[in-house]
């Protein structure tokens, strides 16, 4: 008899190579687009003094978001995906290196920035699921959960980081801002050049139209029924989310507290977020998928009725970063549960569909508030927003779907790829 091979253990993430250098160069990149993200208005206002000006180019990021985001994950599926992270790099730091010039040498314009913002919005829904869809190729099955919720640390850290620095950087001078984005755009494709990911097959039969591969992807989402649930799910909780964080700050500002007040109630989302990130590989562990996901749903519905009896902008900063904290540990359980389950050739077109779902939720979130906000009393508008939420917890706890992932968890079993 011979004795069995010993099973190698994977390599920790801290020493993972591939896996550290697309991290390190995301969190430097990140940082430059959230800096650019602040000095983008500032910087129409500055030049034309339009409102409206400053809303078309800050809303060309998020419609070049939107419009690309079901073709982009066909196009992660269908071709290299380093090779379009790499592009999505370079077409950034070109773009911001134009605005730089152009401020430079005082041609700037609101055109120019206008296609400088959807090359920012497009090379976003492009490398969002490229990577998502190259993580399981970079790390062990059972390290995936911990790479998912570092990967929420960063976008949470670079959000926060970026956002404070970028009017800084604009008060030094009005181009710096994209002379950063330059530089962190640059020096993230250097390190995505080293990271190595295996060759992928071209799929069977050659690439098909692109609608139809696009529409492939959204009947898997829709056929696989604990994807189904969650997206529909988060859905909900985004759309009312987004709903009620407008009429608070709508009801904080007609009650009188301070715009200082209300920057720092913002500004505790992104605390909470970073603090939750942090601690979701743990608390992922300790409460399972399943848990995980339900606390997130149940944390918003109980704590947003709460507001309505705060009068201070501190105590519901303090209630935002509780609310804050629970969805890094939730998104860690579904992405993870969702890219096993997922083919590698539809991965891409999974993330996309997750993103441009609860992308669209997002965006109608603030005009549902608006709505709310003019037509009700405030206190009346967050008790509606609440019962939505609310909802979306009942439907998640109660959901057969969403159960199987607890008893997988008490099983000891990970979820596995779906033949």
């Amino acid at each position: 008899m011979t004795a069995a091979a010993p099973v190698s253990e994977p390599v920790p993430l801290s020493r993972n190579r591939g896996y550290r250098l697309l991290w390190g160069g995301q969190a430097l990149s990140e940082f430059g687009f959230h800096a650019t993200a602040i000095a983008f208005p500032l910087l129409v206002l500055a030049l034309t003094g339009s409102g409206a000006a400053s809303g078309l180019v800050m809303g060309t990021v998020a419609a070049a978001q939107l419009v690309t985001g079901l073709p982009a994950g066909v196009l992660v599926d269908r071709y290299d995906r380093k090779a379009i992270m790499l592009g999505c790099e370079a077409a950034q730091a070109a773009a911001a290196l134009s605005l730089v010039v152009a401020v430079w040498s005082g041609a700037a314009a609101v055109w120019h920035m206008v296609v400088v913002a959807a090359v920012f919005g497009a090379s976003a829904a492009l490398f969002e699921p490229a990577e998502s869809a190259s993580l399981p190729a970079l790390v062990a099955d059972e390290q995936l959960p911990t790479a998912v919720a570092m990967n929420t640390a960063r976008a949470s850290m670079g959000q926060l980081a970026g956002t404070a620095t970028g009017g800084f950087l604009f008060a030094v001078g009005r181009f710096v801002p994209f002379l950063v984005d330059t530089v962190t755009h640059t020096l993230s494709f250097v390190a995505l050049l080293f990271v190595r990911l295996p060759r992928r097959e071209r799929p069977a039969g050659g690439a098909g139209p692109l609608v139809g591969e696009a529409l492939a992807g959204l009947r898997w989402v829709w056929r696989e029924p604990r994807i189904r649930v969650t997206v529909l799910c988060a859905v909900v909780l985004n759309l009312f989310f987004s709903a009620f964080y407008l009429v608070v700050i709508v009801v904080a500002e007609s009650r009188g507290v301070p715009s200082g007040e209300v920057g720092v109630m913002a500004a505790m989302l992104g605390v909470g977020g970073v603090l939750g990130a942090l601690t979701a590989p743990v608390t992922h562990r300790r409460l399972g998928p399943y848990g995980a996901i339900v606390a997130v749903f149940w944390a918003l519905a109980v704590l947003a009725p709460v507001t309505v009896l705060v009068d201070s902008g501190y105590p519901i900063g303090v209630l935002f970063a509780l609310m804050a904290m629970f969805p890094p540990a939730a998104n860690t359980a579904i992405m993870t549960d969702q890219l096993l389950r997922t083919p590698d050739e539809l991965r891409g077109r999974l993330t996309s569909t997750l993103v441009l779902a609860c992308g669209a939720a997002g965006a109608a979130g603030p005009a549902l508030g608006g709505s709310l906000a003019q037509l009700l009393p405030g206190g009346r508008a967050i008790l509606l927003c609440s019962a939505g939420m609310a909802t979306a917890a009942v439907l998640a706890t109660v959901s057969p779907s969403l159960r199987t992932l607890a008893r997988g968890h008490e099983t000891g079993r990970q979820p596995v790829a779906a033949d």
